[in-house]
């Protein structure tokens, strides 16, 4: 199997982020002209809650760099140590999917019990390609 695959989910949450980001900078904007707030007035955390009602988009962008992180590690792992496999990829994919969910529901409706159950999903593939990454560094270890 080429180990190079497991690149493709991270260039998935790339894109993830990007979208997000994009989704975020024009909700600003748009909110910066209908309100005739100057940008400025926000400049920080603190003054854009109070300014600007809306948070989901950046509370969402922070999300993408919490525990995506250790996804991230897990895909470089395995590239590394040429660990990459289909049952990995299956969880990859699963993790990706699953907080593209997660996104959407946060940016639309943001239905709290939805948004928890695609958190949820995401934990447990996380979790599963962790653990299964550790039992297959142990298992090479010993060969």
């Amino acid at each position: 199997m080429d180990v190079k695959l497991i690149l493709y989910p991270v260039v998935a949450m790339f894109l993830l982020v990007v979208i997000v980001a994009v989704t975020m900078l024009r909700r600003r904007i748009t909110f910066y002209k209908a309100n005739r707030v100057h940008p400025q007035q926000t400049a920080t955390s603190s003054q854009m809650a109070a300014t600007m009602p809306d948070s989901r988009a950046p509370d969402n962008f922070r999300n993408l760099f919490e525990l995506p992180v250790m996804f991230y590690v897990l895909c470089l792992a395995l590239l590394a140590t040429g660990l990459t496999c289909v049952p990995q990829l299956v969880f990859a994919w699963a993790y990706v999917a699953a907080r593209y969910a997660h996104s959407f529901i946060h940016l639309t409706r943001n239905t709290v019990m939805y948004r928890f159950y695609a958190f949820a999903a995401s934990c447990l593939m996380l979790l599963c390609g962790w653990g299964m990454f550790a039992y297959q560094l142990a298992t090479s270890l010993k060969a």
